[in-house]
């Protein structure tokens, strides 16, 4: 068990005024692994605390995302609000924030009006398009940079229409790309001895990095890369294949060796000396001959004996869960991929553990998503805020 004084961003000061995901993931990844960050959030309520599945009423998305952070409600579109997060700058690292580009200048809270008020500070923007450009100003999701990224468009089956994922990809895609790009700036900052700076990070562009060199392709080749289903058009087989008690499992061919040893798996010895088969280029030209031979092998074992056999020949195969079948994984619970904690509204509940695994300074998750406001008197009272201004903040709705 890992203590406060062994995380290796305790120490770091970070307010967090995004919503749903993009903004608040980065915020919760340094509150994994230390970070006193204060979530500020609409009186109202964050919008997160109203979004998809809920127990009692309260949002499992929020007590995910909202791990770790302290609570404080602030309505930061009144003057005296600002007042409030421009106080909690000053004694800052890191704000995040992804509002619609040239919300915080409305605000008077631009970077530059914030690098007066502290020079060290670091201002992480995430956007759907980005903070400058054509389309900078305009409403952007995750969605929306699936689409416009050319994740899409090579995704689903080819008589199919392009197939968007059903969990916010490019938001947790740009979140991690918004975190490292903090822990640089921070770097930055401390070992060269300099100031903060702003970093701009649009939701499109990092997935569109994980597509791959698929812009030289098109710069060089003019080839644009279409939709093949569970295929890939560089590397054979790559694919689901049926088992005989009707669960599915996945098996993917990327280098020679792994290959041979599945044809010799698959009892096709034959295929894996196969001249035609030497190379992925060849048997992605063959990749119909080589399914089918997979395939007539597993549709007549079942997914544990498949396993077991891929396994002896070290063949790379993996069965294709659900999320009941993941969280019952011997593997998965050895590694504690996902962890129990008590929650003071929920009792017992358990969600995805600290990514990733580090041995000498491993984060944890102390608390989930608090209740709406828990920490608000806390963190303005040790601002200077007294009582009295907090109640006034109250009564006039800017808390």
């Amino acid at each position: 068990m890992s203590s406060e004084k062994s995380f290796p961003l305790q120490g770091i000061k970070v307010v967090d005024v995004g919503t749903l995901f993009a903004g608040p993931w980065i915020a919760t990844y340094m509150a994994d692994f230390g970070a006193d960050v204060v979530k500020i959030e609409h009186p109202k309520g964050d919008s997160l605390r109203n979004f998809a599945s809920k127990k009692n009423g309260i949002s499992l998305w929020w007590k995910f995302a909202g791990r770790n952070k302290k609570s404080v409600t602030c309505n930061i579109s009144t003057k005296k609000g600002q007042e409030i997060l421009k106080n909690l700058c000053k004694s800052s690292d890191v704000l995040v924030e992804n509002f619609r580009p040239g919300t915080l200048e409305k605000w008077n809270l631009s970077f530059k009006e914030l690098h007066k008020i502290n020079p060290k500070l670091i201002l992480v923007r995430t956007s759907g398009f980005g903070q400058k450009g054509k389309y900078s100003r305009r409403p952007g999701f995750g969605t929306l940079a699936e689409a416009m990224s050319g994740f899409a468009h090579i995704t689903g089956n080819p008589e199919s229409t392009p197939t968007l994922p059903s969990i916010p990809l490019a938001d947790g895609i740009s979140a991690l790309c918004g975190t490292y790009a903090v822990m640089m700036a921070l770097y930055h900052r401390d070992v060269h001895n300099t100031s903060g700076q702003e970093i701009d990070v649009s939701i499109y562009e990092p997935i569109t990095h994980l597509l791959g060199p698929q812009s030289l392709e098109y710069d060089q080749l003019g080839k644009i890369q279409e939709r093949t289903g569970n295929t890939i058009p560089f590397s054979a087989p790559r694919n689901t294949y049926k088992c005989k008690d009707g669960r599915y499992v996945a098996i993917s061919c990327s280098t020679d060796s792994i290959f041979k040893r599945t044809m010799e798996a698959v009892g096709r010895k034959d295929l894996a000396e196969d001249k035609r088969m030497s190379t992925q280029e060849g048997r992605v030209l063959n990749m119909k001959e080589l399914d089918k031979a997979i395939q007539d092998w597993i549709k007549i074992h079942t997914l544990e004996e498949t396993i077991q056999h891929f396994a002896k020949h070290e063949s790379a195969l993996a069965p294709v869960n659900d999320i009941a079948q993941l969280m019952s994984d011997p593997h998965v619970k050895e590694r504690g991929t996902f962890a129990e904690i008590e929650d003071e509204e929920l009792g017992k509940i358990k969600m995805p553990n600290i990514i990733p695994q580090l041995s000498e300074s491993p984060g944890k998750i102390r608390w989930a998503g608090p209740p709406k406001g828990k920490h608000t008197e806390e963190v303005l009272l040790k601002l200077g805020y007294s009582k009295a201004d907090l109640k006034k903040f109250s009564d006039s709705k800017i808390i």
